[in-house]
């Protein structure tokens, strides 16, 4: 048989799972295998939290594509088009230059990036959090703050210094907030200047409870744990507009604030429009067995692909690790099924349950859809993220031991500034920001 190229797109959940699939059936002499990708690295999206918050070192969640995918070849930068004609992709790697890469079967797994909403001024003063470069600024940006806070002699500085914003009480905006008291304490215990000055952090959505994607007693599980830290979480509510100097939420309040953090919820990848093919809800359309309808040699997978929901007729799969995951596994059997002409299966799943870092030896879980919370879905938690995690599990663990009997290191790295992280994903900076996806 001659030998096939099988070109995946994006290196996250979907993609990374797609390549491993393929790469563990397919022999060299029956298939060249290219992941093309703006890092050179799968990023374990739900330990980001821990980052920035000084917990875990980045490289922990960071897992080296050529080192666990040694079949598969890496094509280090960005997709800019497919041209679906003549059966190649266009990527501009980290210097600027243009290649081009044909493929005799490809999957599309460009993942998802962040979401914005018409609210004057978040654009410009928020910042996201979808990858390596946003925690560390984060970090950096919190930590500054309660330097700068401990600096100044103005009580309303100090006060706006020392306020957190998140917006956002899905999984990441939960943990974001669950995390970060601890972290501001620790560093406020070094400037005796803060002794006593309030340091105050916030949750807002729209919904009615956090995490409502979880049942009822996790979520108020949740709720009760981010309180006990003395989180200000305000449901019904989010933010009307944001300056420089602060928000104003959507009750009318004023929140004077140097710190907005934008965990709103993601939206595909600005290369699904650019393909030109059908969408639904941004998401590239695919039939049940992942494969875009009209051309036979596409598939697509997680976050970019609005695959059809057969356990909920008429629903689409949601973006979720856990979706994501499954569907790169089954898109790279279907790619084999389709070069050696096998039969392709349809992809159908349950849920199997959720966890929820809250921080501080508390989590919330479901596993199986048994509802636990405290240690022992701490256990769970960590249990599940280290099973689930492709590599570095030994680092991650010894980080999380040394978590739990030294004090996390608080210093500032200022390795990434503030422009090289926009929000706006369609900004002229969108190659920085790229980098950063899933």
């Amino acid at each position: 048989m001659q030998r096939k190229r099988v070109v995946i797109v994006g290196g996250g959940f979907a993609g990374y799972q797609a390549a491993k699939t393929v790469a563990d059936r397919l022999s060299r002499d029956e298939a060249e295998i290219v992941l093309v990708n703006p890092t050179d690295y799968f990023l374990y999206l739900p330990l980001l939290p821990e980052v920035a918050a000084g917990i875990l070192d980045p490289r922990r969640i960071s897992v080296s594509l050529p080192g666990t995918l040694p079949e598969v070849r890496l094509a280090l930068g960005e997709v800019t088009a497919v041209d679906l004609t003549r059966k190649h992709v266009t990527y501009t790697d980290p210097e600027d230059t243009e290649h081009r890469l044909d493929y005799d079967r490809l999957v599309l797994a460009t993942g998802s990036v962040n979401k914005l909403l018409p609210i004057p001024g978040v654009a410009e003063h928020a910042h996201g959090f979808r990858g390596i470069p946003e925690a560390l600024y984060l970090r950096d940006h919190i930590t500054r703050q309660i330097e700068l806070a401990a600096a100044s002699a103005d009580p309303a500085e100090r006060d706006a210094r020392c306020t957190f914003v998140v917006v956002g009480a899905g999984y990441t905006g939960t943990e974001i907030a669950a995390q970060g008291p601890d972290f501001t304490d620790a560093l406020a215990a070094r400037h005796p200047e803060l002794r006593g000055q309030r340091i105050r952090w916030m949750l807002l959505d729209v919904a009615d409870r956090v995490l409502p994607e979880l049942d009822q007693r996790l979520s108020r599980t949740a709720g009760q744990v981010l309180r006990e830290r003395d989180v200000e979480v305000l449901m019904k509510t989010s933010v009307d507009e944001a300056d420089a100097d602060g928000v104003r939420l959507t009750s009318g309040e004023a929140v004077p604030t140097r710190s907005l953090v934008w965990c709103v919820g993601v939206r595909p990848d600005p290369l699904v429009d650019a393909i030109g093919l059908e969408t639904a809800k941004g998401r590239l359309v695919v039939d049940a067995r992942l494969g875009v309808p009209g051309q036979p040699d596409v598939f697509a997978c997680g976050d970019a692909a609005a695959v059809p929901d057969l356990t909920r007729p008429g629903e689409l799969t949601a973006m979720t690790a856990q979706h994501a995951t499954r569907q790169g596994k089954l898109a790279g059997h279907n790619v084999i099924a389709s070069l050696r002409h096998g039969r392709q299966r349809s992809y159908k799943h349950h849920d199997l349950g959720f966890v929820v870092d809250l921080g501080a030896g508390r989590a919330a879980a479901n596993p199986l859809h048994v509802p636990l919370s405290g240690r022992a879905a701490k256990a769970v938690t960590r249990g599940y993220h280290l099973a689930a995690m492709p590599g570095n599990r030994l680092r991650t663990a010894a980080d999380w031991a040394l978590e739990a009997v030294t004090s996390r290191q608080t210093v500032q790295l200022g390795l990434v500034r503030s422009g090289a992280v926009p929000l706006d994903t369609d900004s002229p900076e969108v190659p920085l920001l790229r980098a950063t996806k899933s």
